[in-house]
């Protein structure tokens, strides 16, 4: 099965609507959405390493333009659709915690979390809730989530290849790998948070 998912991702990569999915999840995933854009962003590089910097910009874009939306469920609509999306990832009890930081750490909880595998949708939620610059909020996200997609498209770009080779020889290592990474980011996030 997982073998199968993979190959579906790397045969994406050539179909038109490729660019489209994986802007859609990259704008879903900042906001609403469980899974991150690397699912897509790997294989999609890995199958066309020359256009990793393309698809890295795609997932910029919508990273950011998802998190606008994010911010603004956490901004207008906190008590209905934003409170039941923090607690869902088991923040409920965190997030006057977490408006309290964002008035002294504001901009490094954006830049350090928006790298890290922590669900950014988490922090784009309380930016809205904590009435952070949307200004600010914006342009920390464009430097975090470029260059969280960047570094990728870069390492993707330079040893795609090898890569691949190396991912399809381990892909269960690598995707329990990956869970385990993106599990003990959320884990991290729920006691750090």
């Amino acid at each position: 099965m997982l073998h199968r998912a993979y190959d579906w991702c790397i045969a994406a990569a050539d179909k038109p609507y490729a660019l489209w999915l994986l802007g859609a999840i990259s704008f879903a995933e900042s906001s609403f959405f469980p899974i991150p854009p690397d699912i897509m962003l790997i294989p999609m590089a890995l199958a066309h390493p020359k256009r990793a910097y393309i698809y890295a910009l795609i997932c910029t874009i919508a990273s950011v333009a998802g998190g606008v939306l994010g911010y603004a469920i956490g901004a207008l609509l906190y008590d209905s659709v934003g409170a039941w999306l923090i607690s869902l990832y088991g923040y409920g009890n965190k997030v006057e915690q977490f408006r309290a930081a964002y008035a002294e750490w504001g901009a490094w909880i954006i830049l350090l979390k928006g790298l890290t595998p922590i669900p950014y949708k988490i922090v784009t939620i309380a930016s809205g809730f904590a009435g952070y610059n949307l200004g600010l909020f914006i342009l920390f996200s464009i430097i975090t989530r470029g260059a969280r997609f960047f570094i990728e498209a870069f390492l993707l770009n330079r040893y795609g290849e090898q890569a691949r080779v190396i991912i399809e020889k381990r892909l269960g290592m690598w995707t329990t790998a990956f869970a385990v990474v993106l599990i003990g980011g959320i884990v991290a996030a729920v006691y750090l948070f």
